[in-house]
């Protein structure tokens, strides 16, 4: 019997009730820890924390990630800035380099932007993902705010629909194998959670190994927006071949209010929530699917 994929879900805040806590993505590890391989045996096994500190400052699994047993880290960028020590990002860049898959996401403006300190020759994730203050989008034309419902939230913020909702996505071509749906009518992906104002990802320059793999659309200004860039595994100066990785424009597409608003949400969330999504099994379906499909190719056993 093959091995489970060993799954971190990882917050960068420690747990606080009032706010997007590792908790808030209970829907997501359910459905991880639920797969099963043809044979029924489990896919994943799923271990799901908030950031802690030890006296130095440090989170004794991040910053210890290259010798950990995980094959996988989905890193849920929540914080204002300060969600990542120097040790944590040395411990990624290490968990990257023997192999490991890394999912990071954040959210609108400056909200996860302790990512942009994962970069580096080797390690050039967080320059994936722009935000007002820290790496801004290479494009100026796009430093305006999209989502004009909240006032208190500047650019990037994308609104891509009411949480609750489904968005219609726009798969790049040729169709990446992470939005690959053999169920959909289509053969492809096409629908993720929507959110009201959505961060911004895009290739990081002299890159060649990341593409964007899918756009949404805004329903405020209809300007498309990148919604996932995805890093194919490549050798490094040293000969390591790094693991494969995903930059995804928000946390809000792995977070249970966005599957089922009736889970709950921080009490500062004051945008009006739909419910398309949990009413609809072929928008849920294809959520569920990209979920497996980033699971298994993120996977150093891939």
């Amino acid at each position: 019997m093959p091995a489970p994929i060993r799954i971190l879900l990882q917050t960068t805040i420690p747990s606080l009730e009032d706010d997007w806590h590792i908790g808030r993505f209970a829907l997501l590890h359910r459905f991880l820890a639920g797969l099963t391989t043809p044979q029924g045996d489990p896919l994943c096994q799923v271990t799901s924390r908030d950031r802690q500190v030890d006296g130095a400052g440090n989170d004794p699994v991040l910053s210890q990630m290259g010798s950990s047993p995980f094959d996988e880290l989905w890193l849920f960028a929540v914080d204002t800035g300060d969600g990542l020590s120097e040790a944590d990002c040395q411990g990624i860049t290490a968990f990257r380099q023997r192999g490991g898959g890394l999912l990071t996401t954040r959210d609108h403006q400056d909200l996860g932007s302790s990512l942009c300190q994962l970069s580096g020759a080797c390690h050039p994730i967080g320059m994936a993902h722009f935000f007002h203050s820290q790496n801004p989008d290479p494009d100026p034309s796009r430093h305006c705010r999209d989502d004009q419902a909240t006032s208190s939230i500047t650019w990037p913020n994308y609104h891509s629909g009411r949480n609750g909702d489904y968005q219609v996505i726009h798969p790049s071509q040729p169709l990446h194998e992470l939005l690959h749906n053999p169920d959909s009518p289509s053969g492809a992906i096409q629908y993720f959670p929507a959110h009201p104002h959505e961060g911004a990802v895009g290739i990081p320059q002299a890159e060649s190994s990341a593409r964007v793999i899918a756009t949404g659309k805004s329903l405020v200004s209809e300007r498309l927006f990148n919604l996932a860039v995805a890093f194919e595994r490549v050798e490094d100066a040293a000969g390591r071949l790094l693991g494969r990785a995903v930059a995804q424009s928000t946390f809000h597409h792995f977070c249970d209010y966005n599957w089922d608003p009736s889970m709950g949400c921080p009490s500062f969330v004051s945008e009006p929530a739909g419910d398309s999504l949990v009413r609809d099994p072929l928008a849920m379906a294809d959520v569920y699917a990209y979920m497996k499909n980033l699971a298994l190719w993120l996977s150093p056993q891939e």
